[in-house]
């Protein structure tokens, strides 16, 4: 068991330029744009044409990086692309062979092959499965192909046919007006038809236990990824077993966009993405805007930790003890629990939150749908037994509150989440232990939003301060 590298930290940023959608495209087209005219880069007259063909296609640049077409609004890209030929009459087969093809190689090759079988061990004929998995996926990455695709063709095509020739007004203007046709359409589409992100509590969380404690510890098991009608089918016994002596939450639903980064940060801060600034996998200036649950904890005279993989530290900075992601998937969770096992050894947190990520990685290498993926998650479930077994051995589950959940679910594609696709949206979640009302189910509405009000009242502190999720009341005994 390693801990992330600081190579591996940086890695990870770097990889998130060209995993994230809203990066990648810009970083995709310059790309493309170089190789297209590599033989006349040191051209001065070159550069007198490329110059202002790059400033009238920056617009929609800008526009691809603002919206992201998620889902159903991708057909609004195809229908810009339609147009910009119907308008200028002018492909450059070159720009589009080229983008193709570097794209493919990309996607399929590098990132879903090549990437995943050194890190995860994955087979070396990935991409007979992974081709297809490109041109479904609907999350808000670079492997998006119905979304990353036309936005690049038509920037291409605008800089291509600018370049063509001399900039003269007419062009120019043309390229201008057709690019606020498109900033027009992109707001109107999204204002009109984007209307499946998830509603957030506004005010303060206001449940404060002034009492006495409900739990000695708290300990979050959070299966990364873990799709919650796959969780209904995977033969889980233990995790069953400890479910029905505690509550389960059949709707508990994860925020926008529900990216890694983004739902542990909501989770463990009760705040939405616009608030504790955290909005993607790819975090531009690290840290939180809001008080975390762990800042809490530290203020009352306790302490949290959080186990997981290189990602986490750009919310959560030194309260995480990371674990390198470069591992077989076989192995990666075996790694995160002793590592969870020694920070329980070596600090004795209050707070232990343990991230999982085999099923995670198994949606993305191999896809949601197929039988390796339920597998995973009943593996998970052995997992996590010895892992209790083993706590309860060494007596830290004593007066302790155990929560199982998913950050997000994975969606069709490469274990799709961002966009909340099908699959995505909706979460495992139960609790059982002290302070834990045993043997029933809740319907109602919850959020991922609530663990960190929640924890706070099983542990008896205030909630963070930026905190506006509820504390889930109907889980826990009255003491009063």
């Amino acid at each position: 068991m390693k801990a992330a590298s600081g190579f591996e930290i940086l890695a990870a940023r770097m990889w998130n330029v060209l995993n994230e959608g809203k990066s990648f495209h810009p970083v995709f087209v310059a790309g493309i744009f170089v190789l297209l005219h590599l033989g006349e880069v040191f051209s001065a007259g070159f550069w007198g044409r490329a110059l202002p063909a790059i400033l009238l296609a920056a617009p929609l640049v800008v526009l691809f990086v603002r919206y992201d077409f998620p889902l159903k609004l991708r057909w609004a890209l195809w229908t810009f692309l339609a147009a910009f030929l119907l308008v200028f009459r002018f492909v450059d087969w070159g720009a589009l062979a080229l983008a193709l093809g570097l794209y493919v190689f990309f996607t399929v090759f590098f990132w879903g092959t090549f990437y995943y079988h050194l890190r995860t061990g994955a087979p070396k004929t990935n991409f007979l499965r992974f081709w297809k998995l490109v041109l479904e996926n609907p999350d808000s990455t670079s492997g998006n192909f119905l979304e990353q695709v036309p936005k690049a063709l038509i920037v291409l095509f605008a800089l291509e046919y600018l370049v063509a020739a001399p900039v003269t007004v007419g062009r120019a203007l043309a390229v201008l007006a057709f690019a606020a046709a498109v900033g027009v359409a992109a707001w109107w589409v999204h204002r009109r038809f984007f209307d499946w992100k998830p509603a957030y509590p506004a005010g303060r969380t206001r449940t404060v236990n002034r009492g006495e404690a409900l739990a000695k510890r708290v300990i979050v098991v959070v299966i990364d990824g873990c799709r919650l009608d796959r969780f209904h089918e995977a033969e889980k016994p233990y995790l069953e077993k400890m479910m029905a002596g505690g509550t389960v939450y059949e709707s508990v639903e994860t925020v926008y966009p529900a990216r890694t980064v983004v739902c542990f940060s909501s989770m463990l801060t009760g705040a939405a993405p616009e608030k504790h600034g955290i909005t993607s996998n790819l975090v531009l200036k690290l840290g939180l805007k809001v008080e975390s649950i762990f800042d809490v904890l530290r203020r009352s005279g306790k302490k949290g930790r959080l186990v997981g993989i290189a990602h986490l530290i750009d919310a959560f900075g030194d309260d995480v003890a990371s674990v390198t992601s470069v591992a077989h998937n076989d192995k990666i969770d075996v790694n995160l629990i002793a590592a969870g096992r020694r920070e329980l050894e070596e600090h004795d947190p209050d707070l232990l939150v343990l991230q999982l990520l085999a099923v995670d990685q198994n949606g993305h290498v191999r896809g949601t749908r197929y039988p390796e993926y339920v597998e995973r998650i009943e593996i998970t479930d052995n997992l996590i037994e010895g892992f209790m077994r083993w706590c309860e051995e060494e007596g830290y589950l004593e007066d302790a509150a155990v929560v199982l959940m998913a950050d997000h679910g994975q969606g069709i594609g490469i274990g799709a989440h961002g966009h909340l696709s099908e699959g995505e949206r909706f979460v495992p979640f139960a609790m059982w232990g002290s302070g834990v009302r045993a043997g029933q189910t809740v319907t109602e509405p919850a959020s991922v939003m609530d663990l960190a009000p929640t924890i706070c009242y099983l542990l008896g502190v205030e909630p963070p301060e930026g905190s506006t999720g509820r504390v889930l009341e109907d889980a826990l005994e009255d003491r009063g």
